[in-house]
């Protein structure tokens, strides 16, 4: 019986990012990591359902993207976090697959690099930023990238 088929379950590769992330924090200088951050980072929940892209928010910028520096031990996002910042007005069209729509303190993929900064240990949206800036660089609209991503992460 695979994960879906379990509610509460999470699947394995989330749960070693987690792991990870916590054994990270735990291990920072400096940087205690509290059960209340560490739980805010995952992407556990499933999606409830189909949910359309937002519109990208006239004037997006990417002030908000966490630096590398912010990232600190996550150095296996650092490219997903560069790309991204190049192109917010993109991502900020873009629905997130992990479960984050379904999160109302976030607008679309974009949220996930901002704050707390999801996409320091999700895979899903590190995947789909970095397609997306693939895709962005190769001349495609959003439209199409849009398409892409619902047919690989949706």
């Amino acid at each position: 019986m695979t994960h879906a088929n379990r509610p509460g379950l999470i699947p394995r590769r989330q749960f070693l990012a987690a792991g990870a992330a916590a054994l990270a924090g735990l291990l920072a200088p400096g940087r205690p990591a509290s059960a209340t951050a560490l739980s805010s980072m995952l992407c556990h929940h499933p999606r409830t359902g189909p949910h359309p892209h937002p519109a990208p928010r006239p004037g997006i910028t990417a002030d908000k993207v966490l630096t590398r520096e912010q990232l600190g031990a996550f150095a296996n996002a650092y490219d997903a976090f560069d790309e991204v910042r190049q192109i917010p007005e993109i991502i900020d069209g873009i629905r997130c697959n992990c479960g984050c729509a379904d999160d109302p303190s976030f607008y679309s993929l974009l949220s996930c690099y901002e704050g707390e900064g999801m996409a320091r240990i999700c895979e899903i949206c590190q995947g789909q930023g970095r397609l997306a800036f693939r895709l962005y660089r190769g001349g495609k609209t959003l439209d199409e990238i849009r398409a892409a991503i619902d047919a690989r992460f949706g």
